[in-house]
């Protein structure tokens, strides 16, 4: 798996490249063979507190400088990560194992961010509200809310990062961020990237370490003024009441447990192969994948049969090679986790159709598995499994299909097929979600709002509400003497 070519880990603050010299570390771990690949560096106290100082100095002077000079920045850092796609795509299959063609296509997602908020950083215009009085001028001017902690996962360590970078500078923020310990290098690429764009020192700082340690030392910090996280709900809620406490502005990006809905009116064949596509992408490790298929029943059986075929013909294998249709997944503890949650679902009556159970021998491998008979009180029918595990439940009806889909106190991502439209347009009004998508399989685009509802987030990413997100309107009225 060549893991001697796997660059070393660093901290980046304040502009220095900071090595693991008399600091605790930790083994980076390559998930398609259970090989070390290196040792990242933990921040200790000390190295936040410096980032804190970084950011705050630095923010005086990114905030002032011309969104069009920060936008020149962020377009050469896009250019840049493309550039380096090659190098970037390996690293994202080395820490995460997903297959090489899907890690360049992230690659291209992460150049997109940086483009798209270099675009919309330029048109971050105020109002000019009508005056009430002669000589009464009204303004609501946008300012960046200040400077930024961001906390971003594994599964998708280059968009995730880029999404949340890219908007901070480009609303003129300075940012703290803590990527994975998984996915070091994958961000560290970006890091590099923005330094050789001419990014002035400290208004990127790029940590890793104890999550809970580093979280609770910039919250307590009255520098962060803002905290975008993406991860777990239980986890989001946690940071959430320690931001509360200091009145940060939150994005929060949290779980999801997405569910698919089929009606009889479509193609099936095309909808089964872009739906087994869809679930095994990343080998499930999405937070928009989508785990609960709701099919009506007159198609259900065909559709489990098709589904199972697909599904059972991905054999995961080594990431880098080409032709791996889905990858390991990301670490050990997705494995036992899958694995409870199959066992709890057959002493609840489920049946396993494929899959199942974890592939022996080395790397974190666990097949496209599909369980049908799934009730409502297993475990996988409530808690997202988030890995290559699927449920196929048929529903009589449009009004048990909705129920079905709004079952769970989750509501990031929801996918529909029907061509009837008056199908269609209940679909878009009833399903409590963030992202209702219909017909296709796509949810978020750098241009469009993405974000989730109820236990799965607060806030929006991407398009022209990521931007606000980074900013503060102030209200200024000036009276002429």
């Amino acid at each position: 798996m060549n893991e001697h070519r796997y660059p070393a880990p660093r901290l980046w603050i304040d502009g220095d490249w900071i090595d693991g010299a008399g600091r605790a570390d930790q083994a980076v771990i390559n998930p398609a063979s259970g090989a070390e690949l290196g040792r990242l560096p933990h921040a200790g106290p000390a190295d936040i507190e410096r980032a804190l100082h970084a950011a705050e100095r630095a923010f005086e002077s990114w905030r002032r400088t011309s969104p069009v000079a920060r936008s020149e920045v962020l377009r050469r850092t896009a250019a840049l990560i493309r550039e380096g796609r090659d190098t970037l795509a390996r690293l994202i299959s080395l820490e995460l194992g997903k297959p090489l063609a899907e890690a360049r296509a992230e690659t291209e997602t992460a150049a997109e961010m940086f483009e798209w908020a270099a675009e919309e950083g330029r048109r971050a215009y105020g109002r000019v509200i009508p005056e009430r009085s002669p000589g009464l001028r009204m303004m609501a001017l946008p300012e960046p809310v200040g400077p930024v902690m961001a906390v971003a996962g594994w599964n998708a360590p280059a968009i995730t990062p880029s999404r949340k970078i890219a908007g901070a500078l480009a609303a003129g923020c300075s940012i703290i961020i803590k990527p994975s310990e998984g996915t070091p290098a994958t961000a560290l690429f970006l890091a590099r990237a923005l330094e050789q764009a001419g990014l002035p020192a400290g208004v990127v700082n790029m940590v890793f370490g104890d999550p809970v340690a580093i979280c609770e030392q910039l919250l307590s910090s009255p520098v962060i003024r803002m905290i975008t996280f993406t991860g777990s709900t239980p986890v989001g809620k946690q940071l959430a009441a320690r931001a509360t406490a200091t009145m940060k502005r939150m994005v929060f990006e949290l779980g999801g447990h997405a569910p698919a809905l089929v009606f009889p009116d479509v193609d099936l064949d095309a909808v089964v192969k872009g739906a087994v596509a869809t679930k095994f992408r990343n080998s499930g490790q999405v937070c928009t994948s989508p785990t609960r298929f709701y099919v009506h029943q007159s198609i259900h059986d065909q559709f489990v049969e098709a589904f199972v075929k697909h599904a059972a013909a991905i054999t995961p294998g080594d990431p880098l090679a080409a032709g791996t249709g889905m990858g390991p997944v990301q670490n050990a503890r997705r494995l036992d986790a899958l694995e409870a949650l199959v066992a709890d679902a057959r002493e609840h009556g489920a049946t396993v159709a494929t899959g199942g159970q974890r592939r022996a021998g080395a790397g974190f491998f666990f097949p496209p598995t599909v369980l049908t008979g799934v009730g409502p009180q297993c475990r996988v029918a409530n808690e997202e499994p988030f890995g290559p595990l699927a449920m196929i439940t048929p529903f009589a009806d449009l009004d048990e299909a909705i129920g079905q889909a709004n079952r769970l106190p989750l509501g990031l991502a929801s996918y529909a097929f029907s061509n009837d439209l008056r199908v269609v347009d209940r679909l878009s009004r009833e399903i409590r979600c963030g992202n209702v998508i219909i017909n296709h399989w796509k949810v978020s685009f750098p241009e469009t709002p993405f974000g989730g509802v109820l236990d799965s987030g607060v806030g929006l990413e991407g398009g022209i509400e990521g931007l606000q997100a980074f900013q503060q309107i102030k209200f200024v009225s000036q009276a002429a003497q």
